[in-house]
C-alpha cells in the first residue's frame, strides 16, 4: 500500500494548463489593444492641437506681413498680429463649440434611442458611452490656446525689433522654423513621410504670407 502511494503520480490536466494559457494570451492581446486605442486617441487630439498652431501661426503672420508692406511701424504691425490672435482665437473657438455640441447632440440622442428601446448593453456599457462623449467646452478651449500659441511666434519675432527691413527678415525666419516643427510634428502624427510633410506645410506658409505681402503692397502703392 505504501509502495502505491509513493508511485503515484500527480499530474495538472491539460485542458487546465491549455484554458490558463489561453486566458493570459487574450488578457495581453487586450492590454495592447487598450495601449493602441488610448495612443490612436492621444494622436488624433495632438494632431487638432498641432493643426490649430498651424493656422494661428500662418494667418498671424500673413496679417503681419500684409499690413508691414504697407506700414513700417512697428506699432501698426503688433497691433494687426494681436487682431489677428483674439479674432482668430474666438473664431476658432466659436467654431469648434458649435461643431462639437451637434456631435454631442446627436451621441445623447442615440443614446437615448439605445435606452428606449433596452439596447444599452448594460449598465457599465452605458456608463462607459456616456464618460466618452465629448465636451464642446473642452474642446473650444484647447482650439483657441492651439490658435493663440501658433500666433504667438510672428508677434514675439517682431516685437523687439525696430528696424523695418530686419524685423520682416526675423518674422520670416522665425516663421519658417515653427512651420518645419509643425510640419514635423503633424507627420510623426499622421504617420506621413516627414520631409514631403514638411515641405508641403513650408511651402504653404510662404505662399501665404508672399500672397498677402505682395497684393497688399500692390494696393497699397495705386493709392486706393
Amino acid at each position: 500500500m505504501a509502495t502505491s502511494f509513493n508511485n503515484a503520480k500527480f499530474t495538472v490536466p491539460v485542458n487546465d494548463v491549455e484554458h490558463q494559457t489561453t486566458i493570459a494570451t487574450t488578457t495581453l492581446e487586450l492590454d495592447e489593444t487598450s495601449k493602441d486605442f488610448d495612443y490612436s486617441k492621444r494622436s488624433q487630439w495632438l494632431r487638432a492641437a498641432v493643426l490649430g498652431a498651424n493656422d494661428g501661426l500662418v494667418s498671424t503672420a500673413s496679417l503681419m506681413m500684409g499690413v508691414g508692406a504697407v506700414k513700417q511701424d512697428i506699432k501698426a504691425m503688433i497691433l494687426t498680429g494681436f487682431a489677428g490672435l483674439v479674432a482668430g482665437a474666438c473664431s476658432m473657438a466659436i467654431g469648434e463649440f458649435v461643431s462639437v455640441y451637434s456631435q454631442l447632440d446627436i451621441q445623447v440622442a442615440q443614446l437615448k434611442r439605445n435606452r428606449d428601446q433596452g439596447n444599452t448593453g448594460g449598465v457599465t456599457a452605458e456608463k462607459e458611452e456616456e464618460e466618452g462623449l465629448p465636451s464642446p467646452i473642452q474642446a473650444a478651449a484647447a482650439s483657441a490656446l492651439a490658435f493663440s500659441l501658433g500666433a504667438m511666434v510672428p508677434l514675439l519675432a517682431a516685437s523687439f525689433i525696430r528696424d523695418y527691413k530686419i524685423r520682416l527678415g526675423v518674422v520670416v525666419a522665425a516663421v519658417t522654423l515653427a512651420l518645419a516643427v509643425f510640419g514635423w510634428l503633424g507627420a510623426i502624427l499622421g504617420k506621413a513621410p516627414v520631409v514631403r510633410s514638411a515641405v508641403r506645410v513650408l511651402v504653404g506658409g510662404w505662399l501665404a504670407m508672399a500672397i498677402t505681402f505682395g497684393l497688399t503692397k500692390l494696393i497699397g502703392s495705386s493709392g486706393l
